[in-house]
């Protein structure tokens, strides 16, 4: 072999480890999950999509009005990123889980028709005790240990998982693909509020049920069309710290952060923590070939009117961080003040909608095939 062949054989080979890094974990990942993170990693570059948890399934005052979310009746455009729950695929009679199943559904694929994208919380009612997602002291079991292969609620486990993998192939877009979706199970686990939490396991029992998680769904359950998120919370400062308790590349797709405490909650802001923090979490995804995002944050009933551009976009924008993705909490309906995003009226409206126009964000109606 001459020289110049053998430099191309090897450029090629370099170029095709580059390229399995820039992918999905899961080798059989259908062509649009495939797509999404390609995308998403491209866009990132030089933009960030905006999401809101639950934005079209309800919002401030309202409930369940078909293609409406408090994000468009402001913009006239959905969120890129809509949030939804598996919290109801569980620990309910059969046939609400259905009706669960069935709404979910909907949700998801109207998204994708749309051309947005869904990411997906976990909220898991305790398996084997009261008390449900949260970690209560009188009710609450380690539940974890007990779910893991070994355990004594393992089997029950898998038949959760079972139902997820149910709803999550048959996720069928009107173009007849399967819908790709971002999963984020067991987020701000290094918190002690959830049941998996940092008190409740070990670091190798929640790595074990990470590990078994993703392993069940696409290699039992024949799962191809996810895309799967680590989030801890914002108690990390140095990057052994926010990888204390990461599975390893080959079981996760995204890195993520949750962090309420350094934005705003409490009229305590701390953008130099929120930024180093966040920044933690691009560069590894940069130099791991993984997607990052901001996976939650946001300001309760928004008192602050100039948080969206002051405080959101200048932290986002430091560092030169490539973020797939920031969400914002959920509007709920009946609550006076439970809200994470502006509706008709509120004083942040002027500049959310600064924020809108910023070049750097992108909403649903700026997205283009971003399944292809």
């Amino acid at each position: 072999m001459n020289r110049s062949i053998l430099l191309s054989a090897i450029a090629l080979l370099f170029f095709s480890a580059a390229s399995a890094q820039q992918g999905p974990i899961d080798s059989k990942a259908t062509t649009e999950t495939k797509a999404l993170f390609r995308n998403l990693k491209s866009l990132s570059k030089k933009h960030t999509l905006f999401g809101h948890q639950h934005a079209t399934e309800y919002g401030h005052g309202w409930f369940g009005d078909e293609n409406r979310s408090d994000v468009k009746s402001v913009t006239g455009s959905h969120p890129a990123v809509i949030g939804v729950d598996f919290s109801g695929l569980s620990g309910l009679p059969e046939a609400e889980i259905e009706k669960n199943k069935a709404a979910l559904k909907k949700n998801i694929v109207d998204t994708y028709n749309r051309g947005g994208v869904t990411t997906v919380a976990w909220h898991f009612s305790n398996p084997v005790a009261k008390g449900g997602f949260y970690w209560v002291d009188s009710l609450s079991l380690p539940a974890v240990k007990y779910i893991i292969p070994g355990g004594k609620a393992h089997d029950q486990y898998k038949k959760i998982l079972d139902n997820v993998a149910s709803l999550v192939k048959d996720l069928k877009g009107k173009d007849g693909k399967l819908v790709p979706i971002i999963f984020r199970p067991y987020h701000e686990f290094d918190g002690e509020w959830f049941w998996w939490g940092k008190p409740h396991c070990t670091k190798e029992e929640f790595t074990t049920l990470w590990r078994f998680t993703v392993s069940y769904l696409k290699d039992t359950a024949d799962v191809h069309n996810i895309l799967y998120a680590f989030s801890p919370d914002n108690k990390f400062n140095t990057e052994a710290e926010f990888l204390d308790r990461y599975p390893g590349d080959e079981w996760v797709d995204m890195v993520g952060m949750d962090n309420y405490g350094d934005m705003g909650r409490d009229d305590r802001y701390n953008l130099e923590a929120a930024t180093r923090k966040l920044s933690i979490v691009s560069d590894y995804a940069k130099k791991s070939g993984k997607l990052a995002a901001f996976t939650e944050t946001g300001l309760e009933s928004i008192p602050n009117t100039k948080w969206w551009n002051d405080v959101l976009l200048k932290v986002m924008k430091s560092n030169k961080m490539e973020l797939s993705y920031v969400l914002v909490w959920r509007n709920d309906t009946k609550s006076p003040t439970h809200y994470y995003a502006p509706f008709p009226g509120h004083p942040s409206v002027p500049d959310f909608m600064k924020f809108y126009n910023d070049p750097f964000t992108l909403f649903e109606k700026d997205l283009k095939s971003i399944y292809k």
